[in-house]
């Protein structure tokens, strides 16, 4: 059982619904990452994603490509990007850690050489934005030889014919987008996503979590009563950025934790697997 697998059961058990924060590695500086994530789950997080910047997405709004570009010009990398997953599992070796970027830093090291060395490193996941499941079959092979969940996307546009593509391929959990756009962007409809959830478990059978336009306590709460999973980047990403070196980490902790009582609060004791009461 992956670590991913047993962190959504345990939380099952409890009656909790999962909070995955994402941050980009490197931002606002290398040294700083690691730091961040033990924050994280400091205050209350289940998962990281733990964004590879890129300089050429096309998932990300304006918020986390700015963060991909402070990274880029401190030279991060994929290879020191496992490095920083390395030096957390020094001290944390329970929070599963999804690594959540594009095909080309991949594709530059090779999918089979990748693999492992996430796998080395203690990655638990992997979610390339650009690789559709129509051409994924290689890619998830690679991870489940290596111990690694394929993580897909899947949107509000998507047709059941791609959402059995992803089923066949997909381990640890969906990553369903919320709305139309790149993240950070409009405003949550709950109702859309609530109407989506039970076919897309129905055909999965493995956890849903809901990212895209998740900015506070009132909006993770409102999808942890319909999800297994509420993720939350540009928010997060925007507090980074208007913090300084000294005070990321507290400022960070404080939202992520208000997020936390907002996903508690919603769901209350008892709420049980796959948005059901």
């Amino acid at each position: 059982m992956s670590k991913i697998q047993a962190t959504f059961e345990r939380l099952q058990a409890q009656g909790r619904k999962a909070l995955i924060p994402f941050i980009t590695a490197g931002d606002p500086g290398p040294e700083l990452t690691v730091p961040l994530m033990h924050t994280l789950v400091d205050a209350g997080s289940d998962i990281i994603e733990l964004g590879v910047p890129f300089s050429d997405p096309m998932a990300d709004g304006p918020t986390i490509q700015r963060a991909s570009e402070r990274a880029l010009r401190k030279g991060v990398s994929l290879r020191q990007i496992l490095g920083m997953v390395a030096n957390f599992r020094a001290d944390d070796n329970e929070t599963p850690v999804v690594l959540m970027g594009y095909a080309n830093p991949i594709e530059a090291m090779g999918v089979d050489v990748f693999a492992a060395a996430a796998f080395d490193a203690g990655v638990d996941g992997v979610l390339v934005v650009d690789y559709p499941p129509e051409e994924s079959v290689d890619f998830a092979r690679a991870m489940n030889a290596n111990a690694l969940d394929p993580i897909f996307l899947l949107a509000p546009t998507s047709t059941a014919a791609r959402i059995s593509q992803v089923a066949g391929l997909a381990s640890g959990y969906v990553y369903y987008v919320s709305l139309k756009g790149v993240t950070g962007s409009a405003s949550l409809d709950v109702a859309a996503v609530a109407a989506r959830i039970p076919e897309i478990h129905a055909a999965t059978g493995v956890p849903v979590g809901v990212g895209f336009g998740i900015r506070d306590a009132e909006t993770a709460g409102a999808v942890a009563r319909i999800a297994d999973a509420v993720v939350v980047g540009s928010r997060i990403i925007e507090e980074i950025e208007q913090s300084t070196a000294e005070d990321v980490c507290p400022r960070v902790r404080a939202l992520v934790a208000e997020l936390r009582r907002g996903i508690d609060a919603a769901v209350g004791a008892g709420q049980g697997f796959g948005g059901t009461s």
